[in-house]
């Protein structure tokens, strides 16, 4: 593990409304220094999300930065390695090293099941955690200081069931791994699909498969031989394309098969995770999320010019610049200070709408209750400290096995 500490460079001068001065805003401008901390996936099964959420990350701090910093200070952010729940120890060490520091906040997991495995530790600690990534329904309001920017299942999984009987299939197979991520999403598919008259041929309760499976001849074979005319995969990127090549080479249909976040990338015809060209053709996936503005792309470019696509880096960005405008308006940069104005600055209190941290910071030095409106589309954190509301984006594979949005759903998340 890696941990690397940033600190951008400030754009000259602390200006009147720059967002340097909380003197307007509750607290003085007394506030230390605010150090945040991510524990995102650069190795592991998801560490596809970790260049688009980390740029995310460094996008909010390099604007917070060049508009002067809080508090008189540039903001400093810390990088760890989260790996992925079959390398445990990987983001228990980056958790340990990251209280150690004595950082305010902490932007991650990705991993619903990494964050299982850290929270009651930061959390603990006093310490805000908000992940831009995690789904699974049973982290909603499990600590007053977690939080996060990605919807719960509940969302996604309406969608993508919503998805698959509007496309006409009634009998639905899903391939799932046994990890909190995979079996919280397929209840919720699996709901959709028998509410509205379907059934799940494949892949209920007791048919999953371990996350550390290599071989899925047999696996596969069963799926098909249930008659299912579609097949989701809920699944990471290091279990999809052997699961993909199997389901070629067993005669399915590709383009009725569904993909998800979690395993939803840009396969393309080369390398190892690269497919024949037609391969995936016409199959369809979802991710939470607005697709990004053209603008916002090229911003995350400017910060990595490797990005290869922006899954949760707009999520990654609005967790970002919800912790700085929240330590902004309490007028301090320790946790408890963060999460007790967390809420606020989202909106759920109202206030005026503002974009970006010199528009919004200038309002909270002003005295005033704003309404913080995300890159991602998200609504105001509600009392379980998930996003409102949400959209979901939809997205079809074209014959270079590479996708493009095709539209969005929004659907509010609901509580209890």
């Amino acid at each position: 593990m890696v941990a690397l500490a940033l600190t951008a460079c400030a754009g000259g001068d602390d200006e009147a409304g720059s967002g340097g001065d909380a003197t307007s805003s509750g607290g003085g401008d007394g506030g230390e220094a605010l150090h945040i901390g991510t524990i995102l996936p650069v190795t592991g099964s998801l560490a596809q999300l970790g260049p688009p959420e980390i740029a995310g990350v460094d996008l909010a701090v390099k604007e917070i930065n060049d508009a002067g910093g809080l508090f008189g200070s540039d903001v400093q952010v810390t990088h760890t390695d989260s790996s992925d729940a079959q390398n445990a120890s990987v983001a228990t060490a980056s958790a340990q090293e990251l209280i150690s520091a004595g950082v305010s906040a902490i932007i991650g997991a990705a991993s619903s099941s990494v964050t299982k495995n850290i929270v009651d530790d930061i959390t603990g600690a006093g310490i805000v955690q908000v992940s831009p990534a995690n789904t699974a329904t049973d982290l909603s309001g499990y600590s007053d200081f977690y939080f996060r920017t990605a919807p719960p299942d509940t969302v996604q999984g309406d969608v993508l069931g919503n998805l698959i009987v509007g496309d006409g299939a009634s009998n639905v197979g899903i391939l799932v791994f046994n990890d909190s991520y995979g079996t919280s999403l397929r209840d919720v598919v699996e709901g959709v699909v028998g509410e509205a008259g379907g059934t799940v041929v494949y892949g209920t309760s007791g048919q999953e498969f371990d996350p550390a499976e290599t071989n899925f001849a047999t696996i596969v074979a069963d799926a098909i031989a249930a008659g299912p005319d579609a097949i989701a995969i809920l699944a990471f990127t290091d279990q999809t394309p052997a699961i993909v090549r199997e389901l070629a080479a067993q005669g399915w249909d590709m383009s009725k098969t569904y993909f998800v976040d979690g395993n939803l990338q840009n396969f393309g015809t080369e390398g190892d995770t690269g497919f024949p060209a037609g391969t995936l053709e016409n199959a369809q996936g979802t991710l939470p999320g607005a697709y990004p503005s053209e603008e916002f792309q090229g911003r995350m470019l400017e910060v990595d010019p490797g990005l290869k696509d922006y899954s949760y880096g707009p999520e990654s960005y609005d967790a970002t610049m919800l912790v700085a405008l929240a330590a902004l308006k309490g007028g301090a940069s320790d946790g408890e200070t963060i999460q007790a104005n967390m809420a606020a600055v989202s909106g759920a209190d109202g206030g005026t709408e503002c974009t970006g941290w010199e528009e919004c910071s200038k309002l909270l030095a002003d005295g005033e209750d704003i309404a913080y409106q995300s890159a991602s589309g998200v609504g105001p954190f509600n009392e379980a400290n998930d996003p409102s509301s949400a959209f979901i984006g939809i997205y079809q594979f074209g014959p270079e096995n590479t996708y493009t949005f095709s539209r969005s759903e929004e659907g509010e998340v609901p509580q209890g």
